[in-house]
């Protein structure tokens, strides 16, 4: 028993050494952003789309490009390819330049689908940040729950501690029984248990924080109450999470545009300039230019454009479905947490209103108990309600941080 009472206070010291630094939730937050490799490959993927643009701009310009060729196909004793084909031999050296001609509505469809594709990896970076951040503070909470649950336990130590130094010295002079101390010690042992417990149950929950936030360290350190207030809930469709649906709606409209003006006849203009021989004649007088168009006209595909829109159709009636399920979910959410927040301040104004007599019964019984006026059993009722109304308050806050961290969740 003393090996074992020696080695909870080793622990007990051990614990408290470690917990000379405090960190704050902000720090968990800002570490666990600049961690996230989710966050950064979106933000990546931002710059990605950047490029895109630009690309899309360069190849809409005239390109340019140089080019070389030669053939030789001999003819030996009148075998051989024809050279009326074949041209027997023949060398270019030409320089070329080529455009397709792109209607400024079309391009700038095009230039939509690009901004549209970065503004929803925006709108889901924001989302995702906000995932993020919710995960990280719920965590932060229950690890500062298991703090508080550990400090009140090093409380009620202290309390029956002392108590326990005064009940001995009474039972030494026969004002109470043998049994009497001996049940008030088998509580106290109880509750040096339960305070290694919330020391595990913390190292427990302060390793899955870090471990959330991407930092490598096993160590223990305090955290400060965490600094969150119910914040007002913005219009719906102010919502990042609303945003989806948005450009959802304008994507599939701009992607309508795409297919018609896939069909609108192309036109492409080249030239080039250069050397072309096939050394039938002087060859010095083969240098020279040529320039030219195409024009390609779509005029039947199989009722390919029709099937395509009405691809889209079917898009923008599964995006309205999932839009009108979202807002019934929203509003209701948002209702839901707002009363289970407020039956939380409700309970906690009771128990603290309980904690206050039962704090008060026990500086009663404090005094009888010095006295030898008090029933053991008495005392270690009001301690036993004095811990499950502390444990409650305690759970209860706890339970009402986490609630105001989910309806935060939805005020952006």
């Amino acid at each position: 028993m003393m090996k074992w009472f020696f080695g909870l206070i080793l622990l007990t010291l051990t614990y408290t050494a470690s917990l000379a630094q405090t960190y704050t939730l902000d720090h968990y937050l800002e570490i666990a952003k600049t961690n996230s490799p989710l966050l950064r490959d979106l933000h990546n993927q931002t710059g990605l789309s950047k490029l895109d643009s630009l690309r899309l701009r360069a190849t809409n310009t005239y390109q340019v490009n140089a080019a070389s060729a030669g053939l030789y196909s001999p003819v030996i004793a009148e075998f051989g390819y024809a050279g009326a084909i074949t041209n027997v031999h023949t060398f270019n050296a030409l320089m070329g330049i080529s455009k397709t001609i792109v209607g400024r509505d079309n391009l700038n469809t095009q230039f939509a689908a690009i901004q549209l594709q970065r503004d929803s990896l925006i709108a889901l970076a924001h989302v995702s940040e906000q995932d993020l951040k919710k995960s990280i503070i719920a965590q932060y909470i229950t690890a500062y729950g298991s703090l508080q649950q550990l400090n009140f336990s090093r409380e009620i130590i202290d309390l029956l501690t002392t108590e326990e130094g005064l009940l001995k010295k009474l039972t030494r002079n026969n004002v109470y029984r043998q049994s009497d101390y001996l049940a008030f010690l088998v509580t106290l042992k109880q509750q040096q248990l339960q305070l290694f417990q919330a020391i595990m149950q913390y190292k427990n929950d302060y390793a899955t924080l870090n471990y959330l936030s991407g930092i490598a360290d096993t160590s223990m350190a305090q955290l400060s109450e965490p600094a969150i207030q119910k914040a007002s809930t913005p219009p719906i469709s102010a919502s990042i999470f609303y945003q989806k649906f948005r450009l959802d709606s304008l994507r599939l409209a701009n992607s309508h545009k795409l297919i018609d003006f896939s069909y609108h006849p192309k036109v492409n203009v080249f030239g080039d300039a250069g050397y072309n021989s096939d050394f039938t004649g002087p060859a010095y007088k083969n240098f020279g230019t040529s320039v030219g168009f195409s024009v390609v006209v779509p005029i039947y595909d199989g009722g390919q454009r029709k099937l395509q829109h009405e691809r889209i159709n079917i898009e923008e009636d599964t995006r309205l479905s999932y839009k009108t399920f979202f807002d019934v979910q929203y509003r209701q959410q948002i209702a839901q947490l707002n009363q289970q927040i407020a039956q939380s301040d409700q309970l906690l104004t009771q128990v603290t209103d309980q904690i206050k007599y039962t704090e008060s019964l026990i500086k009663v019984d404090t005094q009888l108990l010095q006295t030898g006026d008090l029933k053991i059993a008495d005392l270690l009722l009001a301690i036993n309600n004095y811990l499950t109304a502390k444990n409650l308050y305690t759970q209860t806050t706890i339970s009402k941080l986490q609630l105001i961290n989910q309806l935060n969740y939805w005020n952006k």
